[in-house]
């Protein structure tokens, strides 16, 4: 199961909150962005529950002011 992690940080805080949510097993990628948010995160996990228990885990992250996930819901072929 995978997700889009949009993030918004606090003023100052963006690069120590992008090495922060790196750190995190099941993060396979985050990038700052330009626009509404300014870090997007790609997670991944087995069930909802552990992709639930990470977004819990970044959302807890100093300096982060809020955040949106969109969660994968079926893979078109």
């Amino acid at each position: 199961m995978q997700s889009c992690i949009l993030i918004r940080v606090l003023p100052g805080k963006a690069a120590e909150v992008l090495e922060a949510v790196k750190k995190f097993p099941g993060i396979k990628s985050a990038y700052f962005v330009f626009g509404r948010y300014d870090i997007v995160a790609f997670a991944e996990a087995s069930t909802y529950e552990a992709l639930s228990a990470l977004t819990t885990k970044v959302n807890a992250i100093p300096g982060i002011k809020s955040t949106e996930s969109l969660i994968e819901v079926a893979e078109q072929r």
